[in-house]
């Protein structure tokens, strides 16, 4: 059933791809909801029927290329099962979203489709190759979205840095994977296989370069600083859906492949340089958040709130391996609250970039001085933002207070001053966000140049029908999180153990 999860939405692609020119634009969203919601049912299905202590789970494996020891691999464990359960959910909002789309509907339906298939093929790989060809298509998939849907002239130029810098990334990460490959005796890409044998234990400068290369493939994708510069243009001139998508999902890559293969494949030259990823993390937090409150642009702001909470899970991830050989449950939480902070991130600000789409249709500018006042004609709209803003900066009772309390409690134990320099990252955005909310939706009422006031238009039912369920999902995590943590901790676990030998 995995394999169904990770191609219903291809075939769905071909399917409109393949329907006559006869079939309205209403008609292929509908396709693409359909297939959004089938396929979250079925994950659903896959949540009901999983174990959380049976380790890797609804394997299967197909030679692909024996004489080079590829295959297709796949299966999901408490790490990657609630990152492709918030990865189906995102399309499907987006889907839903997109019902106001207009602009070459067809085309936009089947390329978001033929991005959840990589998404989630990405999340159930367990072949290194398998992981590197679904990393790579992402590129090309949100390059065409970039450039072909979003702002002007400038989103051409903005997708070109996007695929050039993440593409460079995806290179040293192959190189990476080579590495790891000709070390393996028998040779193997499988990553089950490679962590059960640890081939480069005892290998010195070997298995720190090999991490070099995945590090730094893997932090392009995140994005951590300095390697963060493609983001903001990214971001703000790609289509409100291809944010929500890229911060969403995309940068979920490279934060889940410290987990899955940096972490338990190379647990001895993690530990001895986990105090790098530590001071990476936190430098992306105090930045991303400096250089968000520095933002006039209302879509560049949550980009670089991205940097930020990103650097939240590298900290956490470098901390793990700094505790390695002591504090297990401090090593355990880290981790876990680095993947609750994946899934958190990509439900709140999935719905924050799609509530930046409602401001650009409303008053065609991000500008955040372009408006005052709109909470007292769009009060829905303000509600919605709020909310997403409150809950982003880690408000308790929402999900991003739950992931940064497990991190920082984690981190804690071993970096201490890290931890602490990194709690400023909350204060900044709590800034951040308060300016930008006052600066929007409080004062006396006021649009761009030209746009009467009187005539904006609330949240559309489409609008609302895509960002209330995240944000919705975001309390219940924040509420009840026993049923994402129960999944996530034992897989937590087994990795810091991994570290930790």
């Amino acid at each position: 059933m995995l394999t169904v999860v990770t191609f219903l939405p291809l075939l769905a692609c071909a399917v409109l791809a393949l329907l006559p020119r006869t079939v309205g634009d209403r008609a292929c969203v509908l396709v693409w909801i359909g297939t959004a919601a089938a396929d979250l049912a079925l994950v659903v299905a896959l949540w009901a029927g999983f174990d959380p202590h049976g380790g890797m789970q609804y394997e299967q494996r197909v030679h692909w290329m024996p004489s080079a020891g590829v295959s297709y691999h796949v299966g999901v464990d408490g790490l990657s099962l609630p990152l492709v359960a918030m990865v189906c959910v995102l399309f499907l909002a987006v889907a839903v979203y997109s019902l106001r789309e207009t602009r070459r509907v067809r085309a936009a339906a089947g390329l978001f489709l033929f991005l959840q298939t990589v998404s989630v093929g990405l999340f159930v790989a367990l072949d290194l190759i398998l992981f590197f060809v679904f990393f790579d298509l992402s590129i090309v998939g949100m390059y065409f979205v970039i450039a072909g849907w979003g702002h002007g002239e400038r989103a051409r130029a903005a997708a070109l840095k996007f695929f050039l810098y993440t593409f460079t990334g995806s290179l040293a990460l192959l190189l990476g994977f080579i590495g790891l490959y000709l070390a393996a005796d028998p040779h193997t890409f499988d990553l089950v296989e490679l962590t059960r044998s640890n081939p480069l234990a005892g290998q010195g400068l070997y298995a720190g370069l090999v991490l070099l290369a995945v590090g730094v493939g893997l932090a392009v994708k995140t994005p951590t600083v300095p390697l963060h510069t493609w983001l903001p243009p990214a971001h703000t001139d790609a289509p409100a859906a291809g944010s929500a998508i890229l911060a969403g999902v995309l940068l979920k890559m490279g934060t889940y492949g410290f987990v899955r293969i940096a972490m338990p494949l190379l647990p001895g030259s993690w530990r001895q340089y986990a105090l790098v990823f530590v001071v990476v993390g936190v430098v992306s937090v105090v930045y991303g958040a400096l250089v968000a409150l520095a933002q006039t642009d209302f879509k560049r702001m949550i980009a670089y709130t991205s940097v930020n909470h990103m650097g939240y899970v590298v900290l956490a991830v470098g901390a793990a391996g700094t505790l390695a050989g002591s504090d297990a449950q401090a090593r355990s939480l880290a981790v876990t609250g680095a993947v609750v902070q994946m899934v958190s991130h990509g439900l709140l600000t999935g719905a924050l970039f799609l509530l930046t789409g409602v401001l650009y249709d409303r008053g065609s500018t991000y500008a955040i001085g372009s408006y005052s006042g709109l909470a007292a004609h769009t009060p829905r709209f303000a509600a919605a933002t709020g909310v997403a803003a409150f809950a982003s900066l880690g408000l308790p009772g929402f999900s991003g207070f739950i992931a940064e309390f497990q991190i920082f409690t984690g981190s804690l134990a071993s970096q201490a001053t890290a931890t602490a320099i990194a709690l400023l990252g909350i204060l900044l955005t709590a800034a951040l966000f308060l300016r930008a909310l006052r600066a929007i939706f409080l004062g006396p009422p006021r649009l761009p140049a030209g746009i009467p006031t009187t005539g904006v238009v609330d949240l559309r039912p489409s609008e609302a029908a895509a960002t209330v369920p995240l944000l919705g999902l975001a309390l219940i995590i924040g509420v009840v999180p026993r049923f994402l943590l129960d999944v996530v901790e034992p897989a937590g676990r087994a990795v810091t153990e991994l570290v930790a030998r």
